[in-house]
C-alpha cells in the first residue's frame, strides 16, 4: 500500500472524522481532523487478510487456544525490543485505557495518590479521577522544548499518600524516548516513595531515526513493582480492536491484577486477537519499518512549516505520531489561538489544558496522515497566523 493515498473516512462511524464538528466545531466536509490518535492509513495487508479470513470462515464464536497470539508477542518483544516474555506473564485487556483502569483498581484504593509526570496523555487522570483516587501531577521541566525529569522537586512533594505511578514511555504528547539513565531515575524514584511502576509503552514501536526505546522491564531491579502495557494497535493501525497487554512478571503483582480481572469477568475480543496475531510477524515488521520512515518525512515537513511562523515551536519528535506545538510565544491568549486552528484554519486538535500541568499553551497535532494533508494543514496554518510573519 501507498502512505500517501488519501482514503475519505467521513460518514463510517470514525471518531477522529465524525466527531470534529461536534466536539471542536470544525466543519465536516472542510476540516481536518489531527485530534484522536489513531492513523488515517490501512493496517498492513497481513492484518487485513487475517480479518478477512474469519470473515470468510463465516463462524464468530468464542476464541480458543491462544498460544499462537501469545508466540507473536514474544516473537515481536524479543526480536523488535530485545525483551523475553513469558506467556505466563500476560494478560490481555480491552486496550491500554482499560488495563490503566484495572491497575487502578488492583492496586490502589479510594482515596490514594496516583503519579502522573505532566503533561501527559489525558485519559491517565480521566480513570483515575472516575475511580476516586487522587491525581498527583508531577510537572516535568521543559527545557528549551525538550521535556525532562525533576526527581528531587517531586521527591518533596510526596506525602506518602501516593502509591502508583503511570509512566508513559515513550512519552505522549512529548514524544520524548526516555533513556536508559532517565527510566533508571524513575525505578529509584519508584523504590524511594514505595510507588508501583505501570509502563503504558503504546507507542514503542514507532520510534524515530537515531533514537533507541528501552523498555523499562529491561531496567534492573524494578520487577517487584513493575507493570508493563503494551499493544499492536497503535503500531498497525488497529484502535478500534480494543486488544492490549498488561504483562506482568511478578507474582505477587500478577496474582493481585488477575483477581481484579476474574472479578470482573474480561476476555477479549476474537477480532482483536486475530489482527494482533497477525501483525507481529516479519510482513508487519517491514511495514512498520516502512511506517516509520513516512512519519519521520511527515515530521520533518510539519517541524519546518511551524518553527517558521513567529512565536510557534514544535517538540522535536523523538517517537509517536503526536506533535506537541507551544503558542506560548505568539503573545496571544490560547483561546485566540485556538481560534485560529479551529476557526480559521479548520483543523480539529486536542488543546493541551487537557494533558494536566505544564501543558495550557500547547496544542497536539497528530501528523499521521497522508503527506498532502499534511501539507495542506501546514499551508493553512501558515495563513491563519500570517500576521506574525
Amino acid at each position: 500500500m501507498s502512505f500517501d493515498e488519501i482514503i475519505d473516512r467521513r460518514g463510517s462511524h470514525c471518531a477522529k472524522w465524525d466527531k470534529m464538528e461536534a466536539i471542536y466545531g470544525v466543519p465536516r466536509d472542510t476540516g481536518i481532523a489531527m485530534w484522536v490518535a489513531d492513523m488515517d492509513f490501512q493496517p498492513p495487508q497481513v492484518v487485513r487478510d487475517a480479518l478477512q479470513a474469519q470473515v470468510d470462515h463465516g463462524f464468530f464464536g468464542y476464541f480458543g487456544d491462544d498460544s499462537k497470539y501469545l508466540a507473536a508477542i514474544q516473537w515481536w518483544m524479543e526480536n523488535r525490543h530485545g525483551w523475553k516474555v513469558d506467556p505466563s506473564w500476560v494478560f490481555t485487556t480491552h486496550g491500554l485505557v482499560n488495563g490503566t483502569a484495572l491497575c487502578v483498581e488492583s492496586f490502589t484504593a479510594p482515596g490514594e495518590g496516583v503519579i502522573l509526570f505532566t503533561p501527559v496523555y489525558h485519559a491517565f487522570a480521566r480513570v483515575i479521577s472516575a475511580a476516586g483516587r487522587q491525581v498527583v501531577e508531577c510537572e516535568m521541566i521543559n527545557d528549551n522544548g525538550r521535556y525532562e525529569m525533576d526527581f528531587d522537586r517531586w521527591d518533596a512533594q510526596m506525602t506518602g499518600n501516593e502509591k502508583m505511578l503511570v509512566l508513559c514511555s515513550p512519552h505522549n504528547p512529548g514524544g520524548r524516548v526516555w533513556t536508559r539513565e532517565e527510566l533508571q531515575g524513575v525505578a529509584d524514584f519508584a523504590k524511594r516513595h514505595d510507588l508501583i511502576i505501570v509502563s503504558d509503552e503504546i507507542h514503542h514501536d514507532l520510534v524515530m531515526p537515531g533514537h533507541k526505546h528501552t523498555p523499562m522491564a529491561r531496567i534492573e531491579g524494578v520487577t517487584d513493582r513493575l507493570v508493563m502495557m503494551t499493544a499492536s494497535t497503535k503500531t498497525f493501525s488497529i484502535a478500534g480492536a480494543h486488544v492490549g497487554n498488561v504483562i506482568i512478571e511478578d507474582d505477587k503483582l500478577r496474582a493481585k491484577f488477575g483477581a481484579r480481572m476474574m472479578a470482573l469477568g474480561l476476555s477479549p475480543n476474537s477480532f482483536g486477537l486475530f489482527m494482533a496475531t497477525a501483525a507481529y510477524s516479519p510482513e508487519g515488521a517491514a511495514w512498520v519499518d516502512d511506517l516509520v520512515t513516512y512519519l519521520d518525512g511527515n515530521r520533518k515537513l510539519f517541524d519546518a512549516a511551524i518553527d517558521a511562523i513567529p512565536g510557534l515551536s514544535s517538540m522535536k519528535l523523538e517517537a509517536t505520531y503526536l506533535s506537541w506545538v507551544n503558542f506560548e510565544d505568539t503573545g496571544m491568549p490560547m483561546s485566540e489561538a485556538i481560534k485560529r486552528v479551529q476557526e480559521d484554519a479548520a483543523i480539529a486538535v486536542n488543546h493541551g489544558e487537557t494533558f494536566g500541568k505544564g501543558g495550557e499553551t500547547f496544542m497536539r497535532f497528530n501528523i499521521a496522515t497522508p503527506r498532502a494533508r499534511v501539507e495542506e494543514a501546514c499551508n493553512r496554518l501558515t495563513d491563519a497566523f500570517r500576521d506574525l510573519q
